[in-house]
């Protein structure tokens, strides 16, 4: 695909470099800074100075000036021209004679003494641009032969040649080109790499220069351009390798040069420009007769054989803009990184940002969005740039102003779109993404404000699933302009959680209650209710909590008392006053009833009243269901079970005042016999449970739950009270008869059968009547016998295991006594330091030998006349 890469401008009229002779043709060019060099088919070199002219519309223009021009006398056409601008000489190719001609006067320069300055029989030369030898005022320059097949390798000096190095190629060679060490020939049948230091060669590719021209071009560094089969342009480095793939200009070549990221062409009838980078045919310019192209030190000149002209290239960042404006953005992207050589590093860094920012809204406008988005993150876009394309998403205290000149051709989002709703929809979609990714990174640095507001707005109009995660976390929304946003979408539980983010929790509230009552309509959030409940459950504002928890225990009492029975203890959030929270709870009896067990059988408060009142509250309830017709009897029957285990399980309610409330009621007597045995009245509760009740599984229960926590005697002593109930005499004959005589002696042989380890079996056989058969009672007697072999056996263990453990200590008291006792009339004594005169000692424990009077007299002196029990004789 085409571009305007450079512009044609004249340098040298043919009026001013010929007049009115019309044979005189131009040969051969040279510049050097502004100075032109021409040499003509009547052997004369024509020196022109160069001023480049810039027009007040920018456009480039040359005005040449003749200075001079000198005939050198051969009659032979002027067949090369190259400047050596160090020496102030031209090196000239005329006749097959290469000589030196200063650059100012244009006089051929004389031999020096001893040296010549003329080369003869040559065919072709060409000057080293990367030169090895490092005298700065000496260039070197290589030389083809006519006669031989040779390369001769020569240093010029300011008055003289001097040959250095002569080379011996295959065949003739007809072309060559210079860079270090390296010769880049081409001969009559092939090209090839040479290196005239080490002599080492590298053939290339087959080429017949009887066909056509050969062109071998020094590109850069120990680069080189060919002229390949096939019309292509082929690039060779000094290790014969291509580096880059090859362009494909006409078969007709005649010339060819590199301008970065350019390669220019010259045929018969065009100019041609390739890009290096992607090998594309960019431009083509009509040139007619033209038979000269050379670039010097980046300046490309061409000439026909009447004008010179020179191809200057337009700005690089014209090139690019023209590609973008064409959108051609792969094009105008690879031009601007291949570009990246010649530009400045910071210079580049600016422009490539750019040019990668409009390539994102071009790529944006045509819907590419993955390919926009890489482009933006690459170019580093000022998101805001991309926000103010949709039309009030900016918040309206935003600062931003778009760049200038602008990024993109659109006005704004309407614009881009054309009134098509699916484009529209598709690029807010695109936003969300976007904006989503970016929001946390540093291209929303300074700018978070108004990412996230515009986030925001895109959610709650698209009714976005994620509107609420951005309000539940860490952002920057502006409350003044979200909260018509939010309104205007009926997003009213969003909008509770931005006042909450913005520590407005009054106003959240207030807005959410209004919602569950109905006055707004917002179905974002199933179970707001529970929500404002576990709102109000971890507030940290407990005028908030009170103001609005009467609210929430009217609409369900059972969920909204968890905001008090489920407030969490932190540092952050007010523990409420549980006295408080009672009194409050007072109109909601349902609720303080949760809220006391709560207490109690949760959190394990050890307080009375909490307790006592816990129970009354449970009393009340079971009376309430009892005093129902008819009444209901499962309701009934936990209420009771709720009752029962709380006055088992809790030792700190008033058992008395209990009992006064429930004392006249025949339906509770299980509660009340409870209630006698937390007041220490067993008998008065095994004789409701038994006499009353006849519920002889619970007085057993009753007995084991009496006596859990209590020793085994109390225990034993609980089960004989059982007992003597079951088999009391003293009731008279029709009361025993009531209670069933029967019925209370098999419940004592069940008793004394199942629990036979407990009692205390002589004294059971003492209570027990006379004519009780034995078969009824043996389980309990072959329980009880079995229990008294092993309670005899386990003394007997325990007697043998102490006298084990009394001989063991008997034996180590032994061998204490039997160590032997060192006295000396050296040693002294160590209650009276004086030394011993006889062996009768006494031993003090821990082996220290004392005088006999010693231990005497401290005994006699000992307050407690304690007894030295280890004391001893022995010598």
């Amino acid at each position: 695909m085409s571009v305007k890469a450079f512009e044609l401008v004249p340098a040298v009229e043919r009026d001013l470099l010929m007049g009115d002779k019309a044979r005189i043709n131009i040969e051969c060019i040279e510049c050097c800074g502004k100075h032109l060099y021409m040499g003509t088919n009547d052997c004369f070199i024509h020196h022109f100075l160069l001023d480049e002219v810039t027009s007040s519309k920018g456009k480039l223009t040359y005005s040449a000036q003749k200075l001079l021009h000198k005939y050198l006398g051969l009659k032979k056409p002027v067949a090369e021209l190259r400047a050596a601008s160090a020496l102030e000489r031209l090196i000239v190719l005329c006749d097959g004679i290469v000589f030196l001609v200063d650059m100012v006067t244009l006089e051929t320069v004389p031999s020096a003494a001893g040296g010549g300055a003329k080369i003869r029989g040559v065919t072709a030369f060409c000057v080293n641009e990367n030169p090895v030898n490092g005298d700065p005022f000496c260039v070197e320059m290589g030389v083809i032969s006519s006669k031989k097949r040779t390369v001769q390798i020569y240093m010029v000096y300011e008055d003289r040649v001097q040959l250095v190095k002569e080379v011996t190629t295959p065949e003739q060679p007809c072309a060559v080109s210079v860079d270090g060490y390296f010769l880049c020939l081409a001969l009559a049948t092939q090209y090839m790499i040479l290196n005239y230091n080490t002599g080492a060669s590298q053939d290339l590719f087959p080429y017949n220069s009887e066909d056509r021209r050969p062109i071998v071009k020094r590109i850069g560094r120990e680069e080189f351009l060919l002229a390949a089969p096939g019309g292509l342009g082929m690039f060779a480095n000094a290790e014969g390798v291509s580096q880059r793939a090859p362009v494909n200009w006409s078969e007709s070549v005649i010339g060819a040069a590199v301008s970065f990221p350019y390669v220019v062409a010259l045929d018969e009838s065009f100019i041609t420009i390739h890009s290096m980078l992607d090998q594309q045919l960019k431009q083509t310019l009509s040139f007619r007769d033209g038979h000269i192209l050379q670039d010097f030190e980046g300046k490309v000149i061409l000439a026909s054989t009447k004008a010179v002209y020179v191809l200057v290239p337009l700005p690089l960042e014209r090139q690019i803009q023209d590609l973008l404006a064409s959108h051609r953005v792969e094009e105008a992207l690879i031009l601007t990184e291949g570009a990246q050589q010649n530009i400045p590093k910071d210079k580049f860094q600016i422009l490539h940002k750019r040019i990668l920012q409009q390539a994102g809204f071009i790529q944006f406008g045509q819907l590419q969005f993955l390919e926009a988005k890489e482009h933006f993150r690459t170019g580093q876009l000022d998101v805001r740039e991309l926000i103010s394309l949709y039309p009030l998403l900016l918040p309206a205290s935003s600062s931003f102003t778009r760049c200038h000149p602008p990024l993109h051709e659109f006005a704004d989002l309407n614009h881009l779109a054309q009134g098509d709703q699916e484009k529209v929809l598709r690029c807010k979609k695109f936003l969300i993404s976007y904006l989503g990714e970016v929001r946390s990174t540093e291209v929303a640095n300074g700018c978070r404000e108004d990412v996230d507001t515009a986030l925001l707005k895109l959610y709650a109009e698209q009714n976005h699933d994620s509107l609420l995660d951005l309000l539940a976390s860490d952002n920057a929304c502006l409350l003044a302009d979200s909260v018509p946003w939010l309104e205007k979408y009926h997003k009213y539980f969003a909008l509770g959680l931005l006042y909450h983010y913005n520590s407005q929790d009054s106003a959240a509230l207030q807005l959410w209650i209004r919602v569950v009552d109905g006055d707004l309509q917002d179905s974002t959030r199933s179970g707001l209710y529970e929500y404002i409940v576990d709102f109000l459950c971890s507030c940290s504002n407990p005028d908030l909590v009170w103001k609005h928890a009467d609210w929430a225990l009217a609409k369900d009492p059972t969920i909204g008392v968890h905001i008090f029975t489920k407030r969490p203890v932190s540092k952050d959030v007010t523990e409420l006053n549980p006295e408080e929270a009672i009194t409050y709870l007072g109109k909601h009896s349902q609720a303080l009833l949760l809220f006391l067990e709560h207490l109690v059988l949760e959190r394990k408060i050890k307080k009375e009243k909490f307790h006592t009142h816990l129970a009354v509250l449970y009393l009340e309830r079971v009376l309430s269901l009892l005093s129902e017709a008819p009444a209901d009897e499962e309701h009934l029957s936990r209420a009771r079970e709720r009752l029962q285990a709380l006055l088992r399980e809790s030792n700190l309610y008033r058992a008395q005042f209990l009992l006064g409330k429930m004392e006249n009621c025949e339906q509770l007597l299980l509660e009340r016999a409870t209630l006698h045995g937390k007041l220490e009245e067993n008998g008065k509760a095994l004789h409701i449970l038994v006499h009353k009740l006849k519920d002889f599984s619970s007085a057993e229960a009753f007995c084991v739950w009496a006596s859990c926590c209590r020793d085994s005697a109390y225990q034993q002593q609980l089960f004989h009270l059982l007992l003597e109930v079951y088999l009391d005499r003293s009731l008279p004959a029709k009361s025993q008869a009531a209670a069933g005589g029967g019925e209370l002696e098999m419940a004592a042989v069940d008793l004394l059968n199942r629990h036979g380890e407990v009692f205390d079996a002589v004294r059971v056989l003492r209570m027990l009547p006379e004519g009780w058969s034995l078969q009824l009672l043996r389980p309990f007697l072959g329980r009880a016998v079995r229990a008294s072999m092993h309670a005899g056996r386990t003394a007997q263990i325990a007697v043998g295991l102490a006298q084990s453990e009394n001989l063991q200590l008997l034996h180590d008291r032994l061998k204490d006594r039997k160590k032997p006792i060192f006295v000396s009339e050296k040693k002294g004594c160590h209650l009276c330091h004086n030394t011993f005169s006889e062996p009768d000692v006494v031993c003090l424990p821990g082996g220290a030998p004392v005088h006999t009077h010693c231990v005497a007299q401290r005994v006699r002196d000992s307050p407690t006349k304690r007894q030295l029990t280890n004391s001893s004789n022995h010598t």
